[in-house]
């Protein structure tokens, strides 16, 4: 079973290239501080079990799906930008979805009782489209996009404002400098981490990879987690994690009327040890002492993602 990524919406496409082009970045500044030893205080539990959409305290520091979606079509916008320099298009042009919702169906398990009964362990969120294959490129089309192979261990400007002034890891194409990382670099530099600054867009998420994984870890959530497990044990069910797939359950027979079956007897022990109301609950205290002890890089976080925001909005409008 894959680590718990369902803690937080998934790192988009451009995300994810982003984080490699500028792995080995600094995240000293506003890296997770959320180290105190005694947990949290809870107060009432409300009995939850559909977690689609629970709504939690790091949310407004990180983009919703709707934004997603316009910094995946920004993005692109900025790679044509920077193709068209060079006389080039670039072809694969992301649309936002106005609509898009952030969804943490998952996030502690299946739990939505109707779904399961659809799709038993499948989840339908997570099929996701797939961009249409990149077109063929010639030689220079596909060093303006890529820039150069360079050592990864060398250094290499890590914001737009230094890449401005820098040399490294550069070469030309039509008597133009190409810069670093080529265009998918610069794009990702121009909307991500455009000055020196910019507090690393990991930090936020990595907040709430820690809330989860502390909450995860929690007495009161390893109890409920005991309960749920009792119930599914009634059932003929060895599990220890609402977040694993059943015994003799894998991607061959996700949806099979087996798998629906187990499904719909997860929701309901789920539904009778409260394991949503409770882990959910802990959670939301976990993410509020980071929210507090990290509030001064929050708030520059929160700030520039309004900026990005606004660009964003920008190139696409223009776009």
């Amino acid at each position: 079973m894959h680590p718990p990524r369902p803690a937080l919406p998934a790192l988009t496409a451009s995300a994810v290239v982003l984080t490699l082009l500028l792995a080995g970045c600094s995240v000293s500044d506003g890296g997770a501080t959320g180290d105190s030893g005694k947990e949290p205080a809870i107060g009432a539990v409300p009995q939850l079990l559909e977690s689609r959409d629970l709504a939690y305290p790091l949310d407004p520091y990180l983009p919703d799906a709707r934004q997603r979606g316009q910094l995946d079509q920004a993005q692109d916008v900025l790679v044509d930008q920077c193709m068209q320099r060079y006389g080039f298009r670039y072809q694969q042009r992301r649309q936002a979805d106005p609509a898009a919702k952030n969804d943490n169906n998952r996030r502690y398990g299946v739990s939505d009782a109707a779904e399961a009964e659809r799709t038993g362990y499948e989840n339908p969120a997570a099929r996701g489209g797939q961009r249409p294959p990149q077109p063929s490129l010639g030689p220079n089309e596909k060093l303006v996009l890529h820039g150069l192979e360079v050592d990864p261990s060398k250094p290499v400007p890590m914001s737009q404002e230094e890449a401005e002034k820098s040399d490294e890891a550069t070469t030309v194409v039509g008597g133009q400098k190409v810069p670093a990382g080529g265009c998918l670099r610069e794009s990702a530099l121009k909307l991500y981490n455009p000055s020196k600054d910019t507090v690393d867009m990991m930090v936020p998420q990595n907040f709430g990879f820690e809330g989860f994984a502390r909450s995860r870890d929690d007495s009161r959530v390893r109890e409920a987690t005991k309960s749920w497990s009792a119930c599914m044990g009634k059932h003929g069910h060895t599990m220890n994690s609402p977040l694993d797939q059943p015994p003799g359950i894998n991607d061959s027979n996700i949806g099979s009327p087996q798998a629906i079956a187990i499904a719909k007897q997860d929701v309901d022990c789920k539904n009778q040890t409260n394991l949503v109301g409770t882990w959910y609950t802990v959670e939301v205290a976990y993410q509020k002492r980071l929210v507090e002890q990290n509030a001064e890089t929050l708030d520059r976080v929160k700030k520039q993602l309004d900026e990005r925001m606004r660009l964003a909005a920008t190139l696409t409008a223009a776009g």
